[in-house]
């Protein structure tokens, strides 16, 4: 385990790579963990085998997602090392995000074992943990796949809330670590279809980290996916009802957003 003091000393090098980047702070890491730990814990994430995708839809296709706690004791303590104290206070530096605090339900994080074709369309993510109360603020994604190649699909891409500019593109490589800080605009997602050559699935570590701030009174944003130009991708309901937001007056949004799931029970 890393001392804390150390992990502040990288968290603070890495922060002027990390902190100022348009269009939301964002970094990625090579080398990110020991070779053999990122190893064992990709030899355990294959043994799992190929479960039932999960979310089928025109925007998220042959995804799965292993919770830690099914996970075998090597893997589960990794996932602990990486919610530790320490670990947070890396994050914390190299973000320059104060209280940051893991989730231990592991709402959508854990494994992701993303299939020949799968993918997963450019989003933003959800901003509210409803069990916890909290906002979500933080996602590290460390990848598990050796001598991945561009062309074998699922890249890690940034884009403009507008959509009108891919703004970074990454491969998910063996230890690499891409991390990001979470908004309603933060547009991110792997929307090119994996394609390995032999058949491996695109496999993931995911974890998502939030802080006490959230607001009494503020509406929660659910995932909202945007469409790339040029493309087929599908958008979302929620990408409608965001702009609704920002016209209707927050308590009108509110009871009118009762009203409706009542109607839809």
């Amino acid at each position: 385990m890393i001392e804390h003091a150390v992990a502040k000393e990288v968290g603070k090098r890495l922060a002027l790579e990390y902190q100022g980047k348009r269009p939301f702070d964002h970094g990625c890491f090579d080398n990110f963990l020991p070779i053999k730990l990122i190893e064992k814990v990709r030899e355990e994430a294959l043994a799992m085998g190929q479960a039932d995708p999960q979310n089928m839809s025109a925007n998220e296709r042959l995804k799965t997602s292993f919770n830690p706690d099914r996970m075998p004791l090597y893997t589960r303590a990794v996932f602990n090392a990486l919610n530790s104290r320490a670990f947070l206070q890396f994050l914390e530096e190299m973000s320059g995000i104060r209280g940051l605090i893991p989730d231990p339900y592991y709402m959508g994080g854990g494994i992701h074992r993303t299939e020949t074709t799968g993918m997963l369309a450019i989003h933003a993510d959800f901003t509210h943990h409803s069990l916890m109360n909290l906002e979500r603020r933080l996602n590290v994604l460390i990848y598990l796949n050796p001598e991945w190649k561009e062309e074998y699909g699922g890249s890690f891409e940034v884009w403009t809330d507008d959509m009108s500019e891919k703004v970074a593109s990454f491969v998910p490589v063996m230890n690499r670590m891409c991390c990001f800080s979470t908004g309603q605009n933060s547009m991110h997602g792997n929307p090119e279809p994996v394609n390995h050559p032999d058949g491996e699935p695109r496999l993931s570590i995911a974890l998502y980290y939030y802080t006490a701030t959230w607001e009494t009174g503020r509406v929660a944003q659910s995932t909202v996916f945007k469409r790339r130009p040029g493309t087929a991708d599908a958008y979302s309901s929620e990408a409608i009802l965001r702009v609704i937001r920002e016209i209707v007056p927050p308590i009108i949004y509110r009871k009118s957003m009762n009203v409706f799931r009542r109607l839809r029970r």
